[in-house]
């Protein structure tokens, strides 16, 4: 009994002692792989910058290609240039609106003179225009046909080609009342060529000019509208340049018989 006893203490303390070693060891399935399942993470020592980079994206100014043996001049230099024709044709544009702007200013002054003289003479006896017509064209142009519209309406129309409209150098086309306010005209000519000798050639020629003019009628007042055919340009001016329409404008004040006188277009 009593050697049993120490047996047994031994026997104890190797059993502690293998219990200890037991649970200070890891465990098994932690050091095991991953199963045949699951994807194997990376391994963080793999540097990114292994994998090649992408080819930069090209730019603006390496897209556009170059030819072999090409001055690389810059693309805003080519549009600085400007031929003859072109700067004439912008010539010509700015001359019209120049010529546009200063009729409109003119028509306003026009405007005002005669609403101040309405409203310091405090006249009410209605207002009444006139067109006439006057043609400067030389022999070298024979006028055939004249056509003018008042606000729409056809106040004028004659064709000719006896010579007989062409030796006539200027004709009443209205005479009457208008209603007070804006008004419009419109004039359509028609013109042969006409020539002898070595200007025979003109005669194969046909020219339509047209051109439409706005004014403003008052009260006690008499708006007398010119219309002038004349040539523009000189004589290096193309043929078909050259017939051209000037409006001119001159107001005066209704004399009694104008004021109660009806239309009397000739």
């Amino acid at each position: 009994m009593r050697r049993s006893i120490p047996l047994l203490g031994a026997l104890l303390m190797t059993t502690a002692l293998s219990v200890g070693a037991l649970a200070q060891a890891p465990p098994a399935a932690s050091a095991a792989p991953a199963s045949s399942g699951s994807a194997a993470p990376a391994p963080a020592s793999v540097a990114p910058s292994a994998a090649p980079s992408p080819a930069p994206a090209p730019t603006a100014a390496s897209s556009v290609p170059v030819r072999a043996g090409a001055d690389p001049k810059p693309a805003a230099a080519t549009g600085t240039a400007v031929d003859g024709a072109t700067f004439a044709v912008r010539l010509r544009d700015l001359e019209a609106r120049v010529d546009e702007l200063k009729e409109q200013i003119r028509r306003s002054h026009t405007r005002l003179a005669i609403l101040s003289d309405t409203i310091m003479t405090g006249g009410l006896a209605g207002s009444r225009s006139e067109v006439e017509f006057v043609n400067e064209m030389s022999g070298a142009f024979k006028l055939v046909k004249a056509l003018f519209i008042l606000d729409g309406t056809v106040q004028f129309n004659r064709a000719d080609d006896n010579g007989a409209m062409a030796d006539q150098k200027e004709f009443a086309v209205f005479s009457g009342p208008v209603p007070p306010g804006d008004h419009n005209i419109t004039v359509v000519l028609n013109f042969h060529g006409h020539g002898f000798g070595f200007l025979s050639y003109l005669r194969g020629y046909k020219f339509e000019v047209k051109s439409s003019h706005a004014f403003t009628a008052l009260e006690g007042k008499n708006v007398i509208i010119t219309a002038v055919a004349h040539e523009k340009g000189g004589v290096t001016t193309p043929l078909e340049q050259r017939p051209s329409v000037e409006w001119r404008e001159k107001v005066t004040a209704l004399t009694p018989a104008q004021a109660g006188r009806g239309s009397d277009k000739k």
